[in-house]
C-alpha cells in the first residue's frame, strides 16, 4: 500500500473514523456518487479497519493508537501507509486530528465515514459538531452512513445574508432540519412536502424533524444560525 502522488491536493477527502461501520453496497445504494472525486483517505486510528470494507487505499494514519493496536499499526507503517502519531494525553480527538490532516492538505471537500454510531454516543456527537470545525474555512463536509446523511448550514449572524444549500436525493427521501447551537431565522426550503418560507426554527421543538422530499433537487436556507440537516434514504420510512 503507497501514498498516492499529490494525494488530497485539492480533492475530496475521506476521513475513515471507528464508529459504526458503513459498508459499501449500503453507501452506493443510499448515496450514489458518494465517493466521487475523492484523492485522499485519511484514516484515524481504528477507523483504518473500514478501508478494507470500502476498498479505498489509506494515505495517511492517524491517532494514538489505543483502538487499533500495535500489531495492526506496524502492518500499516510496513505497508508504506504514513504515520502520525499523537500523544494519548492529546486534546484532540483522534477524528478531528485526521480531518486536520486533509484540511492541511489543501482537501476541497472532506466526508467523514464511521463517524455515526458504535458504542460511544458522545463521539458521534463530537464528530457530528466537526462539522462546524472553523479550520474548514466553508469547505463542503458531511457524515455518511448507510442510513444518514448529515450536512451543516451556516448562516453567520451579521454576515452577508441569506445562506442556501442544495440538497441533491431522491422523492420521498426524508429531511430533518435541527437547529445547531440555538435558533436560527429565516429558514425557507423548496423541494420539501412541509414547506418553510422565512420562518424561525428554535432549538428544543421538534418542528423540523422528518420533512419528506418531493423532488431529486431540494435547497434549504437561513439568514442567521445553524442547521443540522439529517437525510435519511426513503426505503428506511415506514
Amino acid at each position: 500500500m503507497t501514498t498516492r502522488p499529490d494525494a488530497g491536493r485539492g480533492r475530496h477527502a475521506l476521513v475513515l473514523a471507528d464508529g459504526g461501520r458503513p459498508t459499501r453496497a449500503g453507501l452506493d445504494a443510499a448515496w450514489p456518487g458518494w465517493d466521487d472525486g475523492v484523492g485522499f483517505v485519511v484514516a484515524a486510528d481504528g477507523g483504518a479497519r473500514l478501508a478494507g470494507d470500502l476498498g479505498v487505499p489509506i494515505d495517511l494514519w492517524v491517532g494514538d493508537g489505543d483502538s487499533l493496536g500495535q500489531a495492526e499499526l506496524d502492518r500499516l507503517r510496513a505497508s508504506g501507509v504514513p504515520i502520525e502519531l499523537a500523544r494519548e494525553d492529546k486534546d484532540e480527538s483522534d477524528a478531528e486530528l485526521a480531518l486536520l490532516a486533509a484540511v492541511g492538505r489543501n482537501a476541497s471537500e472532506v466526508t467523514i465515514l464511521g463517524g455515526l454510531g458504535g458504542t460511544r454516543f458522545d463521539h458521534a456527537i463530537a464528530n457530528v459538531a466537526l462539522l462546524a470545525h472553523p479550520a474548514l474555512g466553508g469547505r463542503p463536509a458531511r457524515l455518511l452512513d448507510d442510513r444518514s446523511r448529515v450536512t451543516l448550514l451556516s448562516a453567520a449572524r451579521g454576515g452577508a445574508g441569506l445562506v442556501r444549500l442544495q440538497l441533491v436525493g431522491r422523492a420521498g427521501d426524508l429531511v430533518s432540519l435541527l437547529p445547531f447551537g440555538g435558533r436560527v431565522d429565516g429558514v425557507t426550503t423548496s423541494g420539501l412536502r412541509f414547506a418553510l418560507h422565512d420562518e424561525p426554527l428554535a432549538a428544543g421543538p421538534a418542528r423540523g424533524l422528518s420533512n419528506v422530499r418531493t423532488a431529486p433537487l431540494a435547497w434549504v436556507e437561513a439568514r442567521t444560525g445553524r442547521l443540522l440537516i439529517v437525510e435519511s434514504p426513503a426505503t428506511l420510512s415506514p
